[in-house]
């Protein structure tokens, strides 16, 4: 984890392996968990918020937002995300809970049968990535989606990877691994009609999502976003 200081990366790091050990290997709700643990334990080194006397985190992430202030904050990284990308390869929706949904095609982004994103693509996924390390109070979740051409195992893999692929270059230009979190979700949430191409052509896509970490709330900031 990056954003870890060095003088408490071993009481992190206990923590870390506490919280995800207790997370039973069949738990499908394991990968939420552990987002949220890791989540909590860097923003509480950060934060300097350790509560020994009850073995908690408080304000788990880094400079958590209070209530009041998500609107005009997620309102501000809206506007300059659209300012900045100012393109239709990116598509952004604002979810009612103040997420935004970051719609990337898959066609602009990989080859058919492809993780390697096109060159084509890297400068806008590094401006992406710069409007997003600006705005370290979101926890960003990277998603996969494919559709259902071929076996649902072989999509799943394929979606997976297309998501760690996005991710590593939003990794490079700056964004810290510990607030991302990437999943591959294949065929199985699909935008429109498999039947028809352009309804597969809406299906394969890869979804950013960009959740304001709240105080009290931080867990569910790190949680799998719903599909919408």
């Amino acid at each position: 984890m990056k954003a870890m200081r060095m003088s408490v990366v071993g009481a992190a790091a206990l923590a870390v392996v506490v919280g995800v050990a207790g997370c039973a290997h069949d738990d499908p709700n394991r990968r939420a968990k552990t987002g949220a643990v890791v989540g909590a334990v860097t923003g509480a080194v950060l934060g300097h918020q350790l509560d020994g006397d009850h073995g908690r985190f408080i304000g788990a992430a880094v400079g958590a937002l209070a209530g009041a202030a998500v609107g005009n904050y997620m309102d501000k990284q809206q506007r300059e995300l659209e300012a900045q990308l100012g393109s239709d390869e990116v598509t952004i929706e604002r979810l009612d809970d103040d997420t935004l949904k970051l719609n990337l095609r898959s066609e602009v982004l990989f080859d058919f049968d492809s993780d390697a994103i096109k060159p084509a693509f890297y400068e806008t996924l590094e401006t992406l990535g710069r409007v997003i390390v600006r705005y370290e109070q979101t926890a960003v979740h990277v998603v996969g989606h494919t559709d259902s051409t071929g076996s649902v195992a072989y999509n799943m893999r394929l979606s997976e990877r297309r998501a760690e692929s996005v991710a590593s270059h939003l990794r490079r230009s700056g964004v810290e691994s510990w607030r991302m979190q990437t999943e591959g979700r294949g065929p199985h949430e699909p935008r429109a009609d498999n039947a028809t191409e352009a309804g597969r052509q809406l299906n394969r896509r890869v979804e950013i999502y960009l959740r304001p970490i709240v105080e009290g709330q931080e867990q569910e900031a790190f949680a799998p976003p719903r599909y919408r």
